[in-house]
């Protein structure tokens, strides 16, 4: 008989963590936040009920409740961002319900043509559309030569280049919103209600809808909240009819250094942005953004749910039988399997157009950009690289690029540093109110940039930190920990920690476990984290326009700069430079993203 030894391993440590001293991954963040996010924002908004002397007033509120104009733009900001908010839904479901419904390598095959627009800068889209809609732009051509129309259409620097240029930017937004909630709904429902004899069109408005409606909700209000920060594409895009109110609290830091009416906008935007908020968890319930069912969304519904849930199920009754009695008379014509393939070819070819809307634009840049002419024009005249040569023998063009690149570098190091020390405290951590320090690390998300960017520049000038780039990483990654927590944490979610365990019962302390064991696990996810936060930095420009101060220019400043001055074949090939690099960093990041465990 065999002899067995029994090798005795260390006995598992006990490493214990008192509650203060396992918060200490937040402080931080908590610390960074407090000093450049919350302190600014709420000096900003005491500006606005103070004089120069210090003392209280109201006179900044008279002034715009008193002002028809500021009333006026208020509504031009709420009427451009609901029907944006309209437009946006319409089109982001048939591409969200396709990839939900799709198979998981299909799906993430087809993810990337939703993500490249996502993460495509905004100013490379407006300057996309800037060049499609011109009365010399390519579809004004189309049109012309198809003898649609004689002359060219007004299709920009009014409302329906608004519409289109901030649809253009929301629809990725809300694809991505409302996908993660249709992933959850079981398909067995609809094949039971097919079953049971119902039709597709039933099936899809009884039963799939409703079981989507969190994310559609969601959806609305993210894009709404959104759409009332905008100033770059109807500044763009728009005319004087369409100025939203923040272009007015440009003019009033910018041209006119009037901080107490500029700080009494932006509460006037932050009070528009809550009230939203209040009337949607009134009806839905803000359970729902999170993916909840509607009726989880509170314990009692409100009286304005209860009336939303009832006209609700009305409209999606008549609905059912709209199409349950078109489907009837179309049977009488067409066979049922027919009625199958033209259903998903109409349902594919809406998924082409939506992604064309979204990808094609961009695309025009990059021909523009070898044109021999001296103007941006499509077809380009003849091919060039000269544009290419004036952007690289351009000391203030080359500034700007290492410029975005250095910053964009460091505010990404500073965000991963201590975005994932809160990530690890609020998935490994029972933390007292964990949501609202989860509101809190995302609330630069929600709060307009604009209102950020103001406050920030007020704090700079008295810490004189405006005109250094030492200011623009600070102001970059304040706008980037969002995004590096929430990938962190959604990496984390999956991380097997059996692996931990082990290496703790084999008497590796926290810290060994956590460098030899943990980080390179999720060295993927980290990776990917951090070229979230770069492209976030990268494409940033609204806190650029008030910190640099003309000292110094990043990449989407200088591109503003020139953009308001002249439309050149050179914002063309930086435009096209702008797009490679941000296509090829989110390869990069999605790659690493699904490496990760």
């Amino acid at each position: 008989m065999t002899s067995e030894v029994t090798t005795l391993r260390p006995a598992a440590r006990s490493w214990p963590l008192s509650p203060l001293l396992a918060l200490w991954p937040l402080l931080p963040i908590a610390l960074f936040l407090g000093a450049f996010f919350v302190y600014p924002v709420l000096q900003l908004l005491t500006l606005s009920v103070r004089t120069p002397a210090g003392e209280m007033t109201a006179q900044n509120y008279l002034r715009i409740v008193s002002d028809p104009i500021y009333a006026n733009v208020l509504a031009i900001t709420f009427k451009i961002a609901f029907w944006t908010t309209l437009v946006s839904i319409l089109g982001a479901y048939p591409v969200a319900y396709l990839l939900a419904t799709a198979s998981a390598k299909r799906r993430n095959s087809l993810m990337i043509w939703v993500l490249v627009p996502f993460w495509t800068s905004f100013l490379v889209r407006t300057f996309a559309w800037m060049i499609l809609l011109g009365r010399n732009g390519a579809i004004n051509r189309l049109l012309i030569s198809l003898g649609i129309t004689d002359a060219p259409v007004a299709l920009i620097y009014n409302l329906t280049g608004t519409l289109i240029g901030m649809s253009h930017a929301m629809i990725p937004l809300a694809i991505m919103t409302m996908l993660p909630v249709m992933q959850t709904i079981d398909p067995n429902l609809a094949r039971a209600a097919d079953t049971l004899g119902a039709r597709r069109g039933q099936t899809f408005w009884r039963i799939y809808f409703p079981q989507s409606m969190p994310g559609v909700s969601a959806a609305c209000i993210m894009v709404f909240i959104t759409s009332l920060g905008f100033f770059i594409t109807p500044a763009l895009l728009g005319g004087a009819r369409e100025t939203m109110i923040t272009q007015v609290i440009i003019t009033q830091v910018q041209e006119l250094l009037n901080w107490g009416f500029a700080g009494a906008l932006a509460v006037f935007l932050l009070a528009a942005a809550l009230l939203v908020f209040a009337l949607y968890d009134r009806v839905v319930g803000m359970a729902t953004l999170a993916g909840a069912s509607a009726s989880l969304g509170r314990s009692r519904p409100s009286m304005l749910g209860r009336i939303g849930v009832r006209l609700g199920g009305a409209i999606l009754s008549a609905l059912g039988n709209l199409c349950a009695a078109v489907a009837e008379r179309w049977e009488q014509i067409m066979p049922g399997s027919v009625q199958g393939v033209l259903g998903k070819a109409a349902l594919r070819l809406a998924f082409g157009l939506v992604i064309g809307f979204l990808i094609l634009p961009a695309l025009f840049v990059i021909p523009a950009s070898f044109t021999a002419g001296a103007a941006v024009e499509f077809p380009p005249r003849g091919f060039s690289l000269r544009w290419y040569q004036t952007y690289l023998s351009s000391p203030d063009w080359i500034s700007a690029t290492y410029n975005s690149f250095a910053i964009a570098t460091m505010s990404g190091l500073v965000a991963l540093l201590i975005g994932t020390m809160a990530a690890f405290a609020l998935t490994r951590r029972r933390i007292p109110g964990k949501t609202a320090v989860l509101a809190l690390v995302l609330s630069p998300l929600i709060v307009p940039r604009v209102v950020i960017a103001v406050a920030l520049f007020y704090l700079y000038s008295r810490l004189e930190l405006v005109g250094t780039i030492t200011g623009l990483i600070i102001g970059h990654a304040v706008l980037a920990v969002p995004y590096v927590v929430i990938t962190v944490m959604a990496v984390l979610s999956t991380y097997d920690q059996r692996y931990d365990q082990a290496a703790s019962t084999l008497g590796a302390s926290p810290l060994r476990t956590l460098w030899r064991i943990t980080l390179p696990q999720i060295r993927p996810g980290l990776i990917a984290a951090f070229l979230f936060a770069f492209i976030t930095s990268f494409d940033e420009l609204t806190i650029a326009l008030f910190v640099t101060g003309g000292a110094v220019s990043t990449l989407p400043r200088q591109m503003w700069s020139d953009m308001l001055l002249q439309i050149n074949p050179t914002l063309a090939a930086v435009a096209t430079i702008l797009l490679v690099v941000m296509t090829l960093l989110l390869f990069a990041g999605e790659y690493l993203r699904r490496r990760s465990p």
